[in-house]
């Protein structure tokens, strides 16, 4: 079987500013000020690392870095939660998701789930919101509140999923589906072949540099992105 591990912002979905309004609220809720800049966008890196870049980017005093980072992350996915409105009436599908995560998921020799920066309850609340949660087998995700170090995001994905579906999923057999260099990045040093997809801030031609297996410029070729998943595992040969 093939593991197929979607990234989500960018990717399947846009929250438009809902996150980095989540993390002004909950930086001031916390650290009891405003913060005067935010995590940069569109970076893919997980939440906790974001979080505490938050707050050495805004002079909090390093021995308290730690206690604030723990006090904000564990808020953060009760804190989108309210802004569940928001995302329904803000938030937008990426070109060509659904009928990509559909097709996936027909497959029989596919398990659909996600690795991503997001927390477990964050990345729910997001799919759920903008209904893309029904072709993901979420249980045997990888998250940021299982490592903070997306790379080993993979293996946990890996381990799920073979006991969910009683198999052993390697490099071989395992891909990632994401726009940012932080997905090539969790597929090369994790173990998974990344397809890309220029749909975030990254443009194609640094998505092939940083070694992305393929690249597409958005979902909408369904036929293609299933061809490519295909050729990206031991199912066919690998070209040459």
């Amino acid at each position: 079987m093939i593991l197929v591990l979607w990234d989500i912002d960018r990717t399947l979905l846009y929250t438009g500013d809902t996150d980095r309004q989540v993390y002004r609220e909950l930086f001031e809720e916390v650290v009891g000020r405003p913060a005067e800049r935010l995590p940069a966008r569109g970076t893919g890196v997980t939440m906790p690392m974001a979080v505490r870049e938050l707050l050495r980017a805004n002079a909090v005093e390093p021995e308290r870095v730690e206690e604030f980072a723990q006090r904000i992350v564990a808020r953060m996915p009760t804190q989108l939660d309210r802004h569940h409105d928001d995302l329904v009436r803000k938030g937008r599908v990426m070109p060509g998701a659904p009928a990509a995560l559909a097709a996936v998921a027909r497959d029989p020799e596919t398990v659909p789930t996600v690795v991503t920066g997001n927390l477990q309850g964050s990345a729910e609340i997001k799919l759920k919101a903008l209904g893309l949660d029904k072709h993901l087998d979420l249980a045997c995700g990888g998250y940021a509140s299982d490592d903070a170090h997306r790379p080993a995001l993979v293996r946990v994905a890996q381990e799920r999923a073979g006991t969910r579906y009683h198999g052993d999923f390697t490099r071989d057999t395992t891909v990632i589906i994401g726009d940012s260099l932080e997905d090539i990045r969790t597929g090369r040093e994790g173990g998974a072949t990344v397809i890309a997809v220029a749909s975030g801030t990254t443009s194609s031609q640094e998505l092939v540099a940083a070694g992305a297996r393929h690249v597409m410029p958005d979902l909408t070729d369904t036929q293609h992105l299933l061809a490519l998943i295909t050729r990206c595992t031991t199912r066919t040969a690998r070209p040459r």
